[in-house]
């Protein structure tokens, strides 16, 4: 009988504590548990409660005015495939954890993470591509190669002194008779990638003929560079719906260019690097070939393209969804 009413005493004493707390239920019950030593409120916990910890309050504060979301992929009805671009969060357990035992009044430094677009690249099936995303502050250099070895030296002397890594596209033809050349392309860090094997009109030919062009320079870039390759350059920019669903089979994605230098026209060096600095801006993919007047101007183009504030990567790196500058540079401290 005496057990029954101590039970009985213990379900008011609850019930009158519960009607006295003035906050959530949830909560009352936490604190009678940190009360009697059992759970303790873990840093991750990110409800929003009250007596929540000033530094994860603070820290949860500015979390969303520094979010930005990400950009979708989409086919636009000019520049076709766009590529998406990722978005940028705060780590708030991370940024909590880097935080935690520093003076109350130290700046957070925070810690970020990209978050990728619901839509990417991949899940447009097979469209060509113009350009990168007008987000990302970065511009890549497309060498086609067919012809025009006694200027491929000076370019990549040019490229190694600036610090930059291009995308050579090769025909096939070209590459099996100048593996070594090619070689030393790639031993200098660049791209490696397909533009066909006998610089053809692609418009032109049967879906077979397509696919052979496309498999044979593909086959030796494997075989005498070693290169697993994501992109196909159509020679001239020729192709049709036929020619992207054929590379799109094989598991590449044709790329086209923002800006082309017509280098082939043998225009003043002074005239490439001038139309560099009017029309490059962020995601531009830039065509040039090895001729005399690509090489003397790409110093020239280099600058300029740095002059907007635009960072020089490979084609892979200009289309993916990566932010540039990486989030970690981003941090503001």
């Amino acid at each position: 009988m005496m057990k029954k009413a101590a039970a009985m005493a213990a379900c008011l004493a609850v019930v009158a504590g519960l009607a006295a707390w003035n906050g959530d239920v949830g909560q009352y019950v936490r604190s009678v548990k940190q009360r009697a030593g059992g759970e303790a409120v873990a840093y991750g916990d990110l409800s929003g409660t009250q007596g929540e910890d000033p530094l994860l309050a603070r820290i949860r504060g500015e979390a969303a005015a520094r979010k930005e979301e990400p950009v979708d992929a989409v086919v636009d009805r000019v520049w076709k495939a766009i590529p998406g671009y990722n978005g940028v969060e705060v780590d708030i357990e991370r940024t909590y954890a880097r935080m935690k035992g520093l003076p109350a009044e130290a700046p957070i430094r925070f810690v970020y993470r990209e978050v990728k677009p619901r839509v990417d690249l991949g899940a447009l099936g097979a469209q060509p591509i113009y350009r990168g995303n007008p987000r990302k502050r970065m511009a890549a250099i497309m060498v086609n190669v067919a012809w025009g070895n006694e200027y491929l030296t000076p370019i990549l002397d040019t490229l190694d002194r600036e610090g930059v890594k291009a995308t050579f596209f090769l025909d096939g033809s070209w590459l099996a008779k100048n593996p070594e050349m090619a070689r030393a392309i790639a031993a200098r860090g660049h791209e490696m990638s397909n533009h066909a094997y006998s610089h053809p009109d692609m418009s032109r030919l049967g879906k077979e003929q397509q696919r052979r062009q496309i498999e044979r320079t593909e086959e030796l870039l494997r075989t005498t560079l070693g290169v697993e390759n994501r992109w196909f350059a159509p020679p001239s920019g020729a192709y049709n719906a036929t020619t992207v669903q054929t590379a799109a089979e094989l598991g590449l994605k044709t790329v086209l260019w923002t800006v082309d230098t017509v280098d082939w026209r043998k225009p003043a060096p002074s005239a490439i690097v001038a139309k560099i600095a009017r029309d490059v801006g962020p995601g531009s993919l830039i065509l040039m070939h090895p001729t005399s007047s690509s090489s003397d101007a790409l110093a020239g183009m280099i600058a300029a393209i740095r002059k907007k504030g635009l960072a020089l990567g490979t084609v892979t790196e200009t289309l993916s969804a990566k932010r540039w500058p990486p989030v970690e540079a981003e941090a503001r401290f």
